[in-house]
């Protein structure tokens, strides 16, 4: 499907809010699915370490 312009492309014939809407949910999900073991990393690591100074001392 061929748009003339931009903004037509943006509209998807009248269908382009539930379009965008659609990409916007997955790069969410995927922007979560990317993130969240990054941060839960992060945090295991954290608290294993604060666990060792405890023993150590």
């Amino acid at each position: 499907m061929a748009f003339d312009t931009f903004g037509e492309f943006i509209n998807m014939g009248g269908h382009g809010f539930y379009v965008w809407l659609a990409y916007a949910i997955g790069a969410g999900i995927f922007l979560f699915n990317v993130l969240s073991p990054i941060l839960y990393r992060k945090k295991l690591v954290k608290d294993n370490q604060r666990r060792l100074r405890r023993e150590q001392s």
